[in-house]
């Protein structure tokens, strides 16, 4: 693990409000605490570099250090009613579609002692089904095939101390094979009378251990000693019956038998998934949720690290609204856990408002990246940067942009845990333009440079946006986006479009915005979900019928395909994606509208943004273009394209292809790759600015702030923040 290591139980919080750290210290003696307002966290020496100053705090001081465990692997917990009295014959019963070849004994139905031992156990090895009852271990010895549904059954009959332990194959591969099967007589009665709960997808142990890795349908437990043609058409007769296909949407997993010993699922395995009777004529769960009565479960789910709290803060109700963090130090090991305080709940204290794309940030949380190699830690040395990177550490969970060990992808992200991409000093990509820095650490070169000329903003998360809607941002004369405002709910988006169309002027600073829909837990707070579904391109593809969320019911997938594309928001979308590298925009014709001449007041050059500390320029890595045919308006001006982007680094998003030869714009590929720097008008003397660019505010500070991109969007920004200024929509 990380020698010191930490995460908050929110990312925002309003003065007035508390927030609680969790830490892990390895050290020998104590590590200490403090409050720092956090300004530019690029460690790169040839900008502005590390920019942070120490805050005043009630917490700052010595805490005793302690190393908190993390427990991954996603598991159901039934507590069994005590009144159930001892089990006599008993068969343990579940169909499973295993996705990993088991190393060891991975659980499947276990039935905990007092000591969270299993008394009983149902369960899969190398060798097949597996029992566990008494101190016996009875398999089949025959090893499952993977992707294939079994019914698999334990079953003892006290009266002669006869152990049975079969699977049955009930789809796909093998299916109509007769049934494997071992018997064994037990030399003496196993002790059940202790079974005090029951493990779904895990073996027993506290934490719990030997987790199983693919789908689980209909767990039961009979009290009776079951044969195979009973195991393969069971009754209605259940002790207990567990459905998956109730509930879906909770954490909540339910008993349908005389029992009602429902149970409740750890670390978040993922729902809404096929069962062995889909039948692929519906999509949606909701419409046959008896076909999608089955949870994928793995061994490296994380949920919630479940650490306890070190320390809290209390905003104080004049702490202004910025980024700040909490700062551990012991010895050489250092950490920084950043949060974000927005102002009081109803209040603003400035015109203009940055929102903060926590969603993404989570989304994104312990990215694995496949270019990491012994240069990243070279460049981390060279810039007393942040060492630790998450290809070292899959323990604290990697992100919905990697695999679980299965080769499945990864749908569900938390913020319950440490996030080494939220980190002052972390730099992603080991690239050799500039700072390789995408997310909170990019994000911060808008907020350096907006404090650097002296505009003063508030910090709005996209938390508040979600539950408050336009309220939250109405008041503000202008909004800015961050680099890479990416993933998003229906109520952030209708809370921008709200406050777009009601006069509001909004800039959209990044790329690849507006791109993935994703959905929040009710129960989980802080549980993010995400469906990789049909198109967009993809880290990896969500399974046929397996494209809507658990948490909403909602379609998933890419906002395009849900009928929203990002040019209807903000004038541009996500067109191509290459290397990490930049390039420029080139001004056009447009630019000398008188619409948007004001725009370019000081700008003498054609050539906008050939430098930039993110890829080398102001144009690169995520493009978005304008396309009337999908939403960008008419009256539209496209005042620069980027230009010069190298086409064998750079290609179109799966969504832009008919075939290998046809693009759905009808356009050439080499047109289609470029960013749209972008204005229009909107109602009530609202207007939109949208650079389509992930690296353009990485330009900024160039020069200490003496460039053309810097210029331009400063020329924006007081332009949309004058109460004066008017935005007549063209025509009338």
């Amino acid at each position: 693990m990380v020698p010191l290591i930490g995460y908050a139980d929110r990312l925002s919080v309003r003065p007035g409000e508390r927030i609680a750290f969790k830490v892990s210290s390895q050290a020998g003696g104590p590590y200490d605490a403090d409050l720092v307002r956090v300004h530019c966290a690029d460690p790169n020496p040839d900008g502005p570099g590390i920019q942070v100053d120490p805050v005043a705090a009630e917490f700052a001081g010595s805490y005793p250090s302690r190393r908190q465990a993390i427990a991954q692997g996603s598991h159901a917990r039934v507590e069994w009613p005590a009144a159930t009295g001892a089990l006599g014959d008993v068969t343990l019963v579940a169909t499973i579609w295993p996705t990993l070849q088991p190393k060891g004994a991975t659980g499947i139905l276990s039935g905990l002692d007092s000591d969270d031992a299993p008394g009983v156990a149902l369960a899969l090895t190398a060798a097949g089904a597996t029992a566990f009852i008494g101190g016996t271990e009875l398999s089949t010895g025959r090893p499952l095939a993977l992707r294939t549904w079994y019914r698999l059954w334990l079953s003892y009959e006290a009266a002669n101390r006869r152990l049975v332990v079969g699977q049955i194959p009930v789809a796909g591969e093998g299916m109509g094979r007769r049934a494997d099967r071992a018997e064994v007589t037990l030399d003496s009665q196993p002790d059940l009378d202790g079974i005090r709960a029951f493990l779904i997808a895990a073996l027993g142990g506290s934490p719990a251990a030997g987790h199983f890795n693919g789908k689980i349908e209909a767990p039961a437990v009979y009290a009776a000693a079951l044969d195979a043609a009973a195991v393969a058409n069971p009754g209605t007769d259940a002790l207990a019956a567990w459905n998956f296909s109730q509930g879906i949407e909770s954490t909540t997993v339910t008993e349908t038998g005389p029992l009602g010993a429902h149970g409740t699922l750890i670390n978040m395995p993922a729902r809404a998934m096929t069962g062995s009777n889909w039948s692929g004529d519906e999509m949606c769960w909701r419409h046959a949720p008896e076909q999608y009565g089955a949870i994928h479960f793995h061994d490296d789910d994380l949920g919630d690290c479940g650490w306890q709290t070190d320390f809290e803060y209390q905003v104080p109700d004049d702490l202004a609204s910025g980024v700040y963090a909490a700062r551990l130090r012991s010895g050489d090991d250092e950490d920084t856990i950043p949060f974000f305080v927005p102002p009081p709940k109803g209040r603003t204290t400035a015109d203009l408002c940055v929102i903060i794309p926590t969603f993404t940030y989570v989304i994104y949380a312990n990215q694995a990246r496949s270019d990491y190699g012994p240069e990243w830690h070279q460049r981390a040395e060279a810039w007393n940067a942040y060492p630790h990177n998450p290809m070292q550490y899959p323990e604290y969970g990697w992100s919905t942009y990697n695999f679980h060990g299965d080769g499945s992808g990864i749908c569900h992200a938390s913020r319950h845990r440490p996030n080494m991409g939220m980190r002052v000093g972390y730099f992603p990509i080991a690239e050799p333009r500039g700072s390789g820095l995408r997310h909170f650490p990019a994000d911060t070169h808008l907020l350096y440079w907006l404090q650097q000329r002296g505009t003063s903003f508030d910090i709005v998360t996209d938390q508040e946006v979600h539950d408050e809607g336009v309220d939250v941002l109405a008041p503000y004369r202008c909004v800015l986006t961050t680099t890479h405002p990416e993933y998003h709910t229906a109520e952030t988006l209708d809370a921008l479009t709200a406050y777009r169309d009601g006069g509001g002027r909004f800039c959209y600073l990044g790329g690849n915005g507006f791109y993935w829909r994703v959905a929040l837990h009710t129960e989980d707070d802080g549980i993010i979900e995400i469906r990789r579904a049909e198109t967009g391109i993809r880290a990896w593809a969500a399974e046929p019928g397996e494209y809507y969320h658990a948490f909403d019911g909602a379609y998933g997938g890419i906002w395009r395909r849900n009928g929203r594309p990002p040019q209807q928001l903000c004038g541009v979308g996500f067109s191509s994606q290459g290397q990490f590298e930049g390039n420029h925009y080139r001004r056009r014709a447009e630019a000398g509208d008188a619409r948007v001449a004001w725009m370019f007041d000081g700008i003498d050059d054609d050539v906008l943004g050939d430098f930039g500390l993110c890829g080398g320029g102001a144009a690169g890595y995520e493009l978005d273009r304008a396309d009337p045919r999908l939403g960008t308006p008419a009256h539209a001006l496209v005042v620069a394209t980027s230009e010069g982007h190298d086409l064998d680094a750079f290609m179109l998003v799966p969504e832009e292809y008919l075939t290998h030869v046809a693009t759905w714009p009808g356009e050439p590929v080499a047109d289609l790759i470029r960013a749209d720097m972008t204005f229009f008008e909107t109602p009530g003397n609202g207007a939109v600015f949208s650079t389509g660019s992930i690296t353009f505010c990485g330009s900024l500070n160039c020069d200490d702030g003496g460039n053309n991109i810097a210029r331009l969007l400063g020329n924006v920004i007081d332009r949309f923040l004058d109460p004066e200024a008017e935005f007549p929509l063209p025509g009338g």
